[in-house]
C-alpha cells in the first residue's frame, strides 16, 4: 500500500516537472501578467522579429497554464515596422497565398501549437501576420491578424508580386 502511494506521488511530481519543463522560460518573453492569486494561468507576451523582414517586430500575447497539459488557444498579435524594410527583404519571402510560417511554439503535449504565418498582399503592398492555434477549440480555430503596410518603406512600389 505504501509503495503504491509513493508511485502516485512520483508520477504527480514527474507530471508537474514535465509541465514546468514544457512551459519553461523563453528568451523572447517580454511580459508576464498574472491572472490572479488562485490561478496557475498567466498572459505571456513574447517578441518576435521577422527572420527575413527584420524591420518588422511582432508582439504575441497568449495564455500559459503552468500545471496543465495544454495551454488555452486564445491569443493575439500586433506587428509594427520597427526598422528598415527593403525590396531585397521582400524579394526573399514566400509570396504564395498561404505564405510561410515564421514562428511555431508547442501549446500542449497533444500536438497543439501556436503558429505565426507571414502572407504578402501584393495588391496593397502589405505584410499580413496571422497567429493561429492548430487545434479546434469550442468549434473554432482561434486566430488573430495584424498587418504592416509597406507604404513609406524602401520596398514600396518596387516589389508588387
Amino acid at each position: 500500500m505504501f509503495f503504491r502511494a509513493g508511485c502516485k506521488g512520483q508520477k504527480l511530481f514527474a507530471i508537474a516537472a514535465l509541465s514546468i519543463f514544457i512551459s519553461g522560460c523563453s528568451d523572447d518573453e517580454v511580459g508576464d501578467v498574472s491572472l490572479g492569486f488562485l490561478t496557475t494561468k498567466d498572459i505571456k507576451i513574447s517578441v518576435l522579429v521577422d527572420p527575413i523582414v527584420s524591420g518588422v517586430t511582432c508582439h504575441v500575447a497568449n495564455i500559459e497554464a503552468d500545471l496543465d497539459f495544454a495551454d488555452p488557444s486564445d491569443g493575439s498579435i500586433a506587428c509594427r515596422q520597427t526598422g528598415a524594410i527593403t525590396a531585397e527583404m521582400i524579394s526573399k519571402i514566400d509570396k504564395s497565398k498561404s505564405g510561410e510560417v515564421v514562428f511555431k511554439k508547442s501549446k500542449s503535449i497533444l500536438f497543439k501549437s501556436l503558429k505565426i504565418r507571414r502572407i504578402y498582399d501584393g495588391q496593397s503592398q502589405t505584410l499580413m501576420y496571422v497567429s493561429y492555434s492548430t487545434k479546434e477549440t469550442s468549434g473554432s480555430y482561434k486566430h488573430s491578424l495584424s498587418t504592416v503596410p509597406l507604404w513609406g518603406t524602401q520596398a514600396y512600389g518596387v516589389v508588387t508580386k
